[in-house]
């Protein structure tokens, strides 16, 4: 980064992410531009901006890939049939460790380019962080963006990046890569998930220590005594250590629970698995422990929706197809069919859903400023329909 570059904040001044990458982009010379405020208008306000240096949570990155995604299949069967044949040929080219220019300049210029403008075509540097971005997605941002992308990890706790994967190691995609050299890290078993760290494939509790990590929270000695041990943060987020030393992140600690037969579901790797369907735009999988099988409440696509009802000779808006029992049935079967082909297992297939046509929104207090969603407020907020859900589908009428 140098005084040439310029970087686009969008994401909250308060997190630790942007703070640090702003910070940075102030002490090199560089250029900030800040976003009016309206996600709708995110894309139109990069396109004004143009930088070089771009930041994003996985939500971000998923609904620029879908976006592509959906202009490409709209397009004609030889735009299509060439989209795909230069994809194939630049990833080939990367995995066999050309460097990003070096890999297509050709179709760069004429298949890819349209994609870079499309980010206001001067970005030479991606960052992803804050979740773990899918794998999927990563190589379709490296493959099309004509810019290098590297996907970190990081707290607040840790002030931010602990883990940087490095640009144009394309082996390094789906991982975190290694330690940055300020920290210390280690894995630490955790039976109760079936994760150990001293496997042939290591998994356990990521823990971290160094100079950069914080000293305790504000007033509450309780809270920095659960998550110190022997001078070890635990970060509450599971890994699995690489065979060439990077980090892959696979699971939450604190997002499991265990459904009524014993089973043990880590719902975030379901949401991550169900999200890959291009008919929804969010996912929130719930389990009682009560229960033996699992719900959601998804916000389906609206165009998808559309196009189910015009197949289907189907009328009314948005919101009234979205209530149609035979609306959730497809989405339902859809979203359990993109489950069998990751390889989901029987109990964690969706048995019941209800189709959400309001996305879920910071001003309801569902999700993080990041996207993330808010578990404890989303049951609060959906609890009469959860528990309908439920009854529904052990009645046999959730359709």
């Amino acid at each position: 980064v140098d005084e040439y570059d310029s970087y686009f904040s969008y994401l909250p001044l308060a997190h630790i992410f942007d703070q640090v990458i702003g910070n940075y982009c102030i002490s090199k010379g560089a250029s900030i531009g800040f976003w009016q405020g309206d996600i709708r208008y995110l894309m139109e306000d990069v396109q004004v901006m143009k930088p070089t240096i771009f930041c994003g949570v996985p939500r971000v990155y998923d609904r620029i890939y879908t976006g592509i995604n959906q202009k490409i299949q709209s397009g004609g069967l030889i735009a299509k049939h060439l989209f795909q044949y230069a994809y194939n040929y630049k990833l080939g080219n990367l995995m066999n460790g050309f460097k990003q220019h070096e890999a297509s300049p050709f179709f760069d210029k004429i298949v890819f380019s349209k994609i870079k403008e499309g980010l206001g075509g001067r970005i030479r540097l991606m960052l992803s962080g804050a979740a773990p971005l899918p794998r999927h997605i990563e190589e379709f941002m490296r493959v099309t963006s004509c810019s290098v992308l590297a996907q970190g990890y990081g707290l607040t706790e840790s002030c931010s990046g602990c883990f940087t994967s490095i640009a144009n190691v394309i082996s390094m995609i789906g991982t975190v890569g290694p330690p940055v050299t300020a920290v210390e890290a280690r894995l630490e078993s955790v039976p109760e998930m079936g994760y150990d760290a001293l496997s042939s494939a290591p998994r356990g509790e990521i823990c971290l220590r160094g100079h950069t990590l914080f000293s305790g929270y504000y007033k509450r000695p309780d809270l920095t005594k659960e998550v110190f041990s022997d001078g070890w943060f635990h970060t509450g987020d599971i890994g699995e250590w690489q065979p060439d030393g990077t980090m892959k992140i696979i699971d939450r600690k604190k997002n499991i629970f265990k459904l009524s037969q014993g089973e043990y579901v880590a719902v975030e790797v379901l949401e991550s698995a169900y999200a890959q369907s291009q008919l929804v735009a969010s996912v929130w999988v719930y389990g009682n422990s009560f229960e033996s099988f699992l719900v959601a409440v998804v916000v389906p696509e609206k165009q998808a929706i559309e196009d189910w009802a015009a197949l289907n000779s189907k009328s009314g808006d948005y919101a009234e197809l979205c209530s149609d029992p035979k609306a959730r049935r497809y989405i339902q079967d859809e979203l359990n069919q993109t489950g069998k082909k990751l390889g989901l297992r029987g109990f964690e297939m969706l048995r019941a859903v209800h189709l959400e046509p309001v996305p879920f929104s910071i001003d309801k207090d569902l999700i993080t400023p990041t996207f993330k969603l808010k578990r404890p407020q989303l049951l609060k907020y959906y609890k009469n329909r959860v528990d309908q859900l439920y009854k529904d589908a052990k009645m046999g009428t959730a359709q």
